[in-house]
This record gives C-alpha cells, sequence and structure tokens, in this order.
C-alpha cells in the first residue's frame, strides 16, 4: 500500500500571511487539527501549524491578556511567526510501511503530501493508520 490510498485529498490549508485567529476560527469550522500552511506568493508548501501549537499559543496569550482583547491578539499574531518550518513531507508514492515507522518514531500527528512543485496534494494524519487498521481487522 502507498500514501495515495489513505491520504486525504481534501484538505484544507492557509496561507503564511494569515492570522492565528485566522487558523483558530479555520480548525474550529472546519474540525481539523492540522493546517498545511502555503505561501501567499507561489502555493507551494512552507510549513505545519498544529492544534496543539494554536492552543499553546492561544492559552499563553489569555493568561499574559485575558480573554478579553484575546480576538485582537490573535489578529495580531502571524502563521509564519508560529508555524513549524522543520517537518518531514512525502510523496503519494511512498510505501506505508516506511511512513508508519516515521509517526512512530518521531510521534507525529500528520504529514503533508506533496507533488513535485511542492505542492499541497495531501495530508496524512494518525487517524488514517487507525481507519486503515480498523478496515483491516473488519476484513
Amino acid at each position: 500500500m502507498k500514501v495515495r490510498d489513505i491520504m486525504a485529498s481534501n484538505i484544507v490549508c492557509i496561507s503564511h500571511k494569515a492570522s492565528l485567529k485566522d487558523a483558530h476560527d479555520l480548525m474550529q469550522t472546519r474540525g481539523v487539527r492540522h493546517l498545511p500552511v502555503i505561501s501567499e506568493f507561489d502555493g507551494t508548501l512552507v510549513g505545519i501549524l498544529t492544534h496543539k501549537k494554536m492552543i499553546s499559543t492561544v492559552i499563553a496569550m489569555m493568561n499574559k491578556y485575558g480573554t478579553n482583547i484575546l480576538a485582537r491578539k490573535e489578529r495580531g499574531e502571524l502563521i509564519e511567526d508560529l508555524m513549524d518550518t522543520d517537518f518531514q513531507k512525502l510523496t503519494e508514492d511512498e510505501p506505508l510501511k516506511i511512513v508508519v515507522e516515521y509517526f512512530i518514531d518521531n510521534k507525529l500527528g500528520c504529514l503533508p503530501v506533496i507533488d513535485n512543485e511542492n505542492k499541497v496534494i495531501g495530508i496524512v494524519t494518525s487517524s488514517d493508520f487507525v481507519k486503515l487498521c480498523a478496515n483491516l481487522l473488519n476484513k
């Protein structure tokens, strides 16, 4: 099996120039925990913003400034300053056996899937592996 067999292709991305408030709202409304961050200039993958990073930043802001001005502070924080830029990427041809080992060894929640031009075409999450396991167990 390959990455293309389990990756989600209806992914939600966010611009590196978007605000933390934009990411917070997007994660809430779309029900996602990982946002591939793309360049506003050419649409290439430049980072990853995880729910964990977003929540820890929001909580730190709440503790520092209080809840009354949280939304304003979130609007002033850019994704490009929060996103992880040191991350692994996949191609859709990667064998799942290698990918699952990488997930286990690095305790990751997601890996973006890119094409030859570094454009996001999908995402693989730990939940995708749980779903695969459930399907295999039900056979």
